[in-house]
């Protein structure tokens, strides 16, 4: 077999009785690394220590990757002027700290028969909270729900941050009485 040192040089083509002797003489493990090739390659190492950095490898590399979620945000054709602010902001927030967001515009009864407005209300939402957002899937008409769902977009979540002006995110009262009304 082919015996890799336990610094890393090449030692040679050894047989498997002298490696385990090196082995027992370094107080090491003799580990094989790869089996398929012709001599297989094998290593001195120790065993234990090997395992124990790559599990650490790998916790780093777990907590270093980024978990996104969805969150929802449900909306009304004939919401008030205080709780879509208030939504408004809330889908502002998610989208600062990472997550998806899937607006959902929830008709009741005959107001299905009125997509329009649902779809005014999504394209202001759409519009305020675009410094920090990218549309991912366009508003569509599922049912009796209308959904958008955006996902943050890194580069405005930053300038907005240090603006700061995503946190004012506040409709004016008369265009959100336009959008009810038309």
């Amino acid at each position: 077999m082919r015996l890799i040192g336990a610094d890393g040089n090449q030692i040679g083509i050894t047989p498997i009785s002298k490696a385990l002797a090196m082995a027992r003489a370094a107080e090491m493990d003799l580990v094989e690394v790869a089996s398929q090739a012709s001599p297989p390659v094998c290593r001195i190492m120790d065993y234990g220590k090997f395992k124990f950095d790559e599990a650490q490898r790998a916790k780093e590399s777990r907590r270093k990757s980024t978990h996104t979620t969805i969150k929802e945000m449900k909306y009304r054709p004939k919401i008030g002027g205080g709780d879509y602010e208030t939504k408004t902001r809330q889908v502002a927030k998610f989208l600062e700290e990472g997550h998806k967001v899937k607006v959902t515009i929830m008709f009741r009864g005959r107001e299905v028969n009125h997509p329009e407005i649902g779809m005014k209300i999504l394209d202001k939402i759409q519009e305020q909270v675009e410094p920090i957002s990218k549309v991912e899937a366009a508003a569509r008409l599922d049912g009796k729900n209308m959904t958008l769902v955006l996902a943050p977009n890194k580069k405005g979540v930053k300038a907005a941050a240090h603006s700061g002006a995503v946190a004012n995110v506040k409709p004016q009262d008369t265009q959100l009485q336009e959008i009810q009304e038309s």
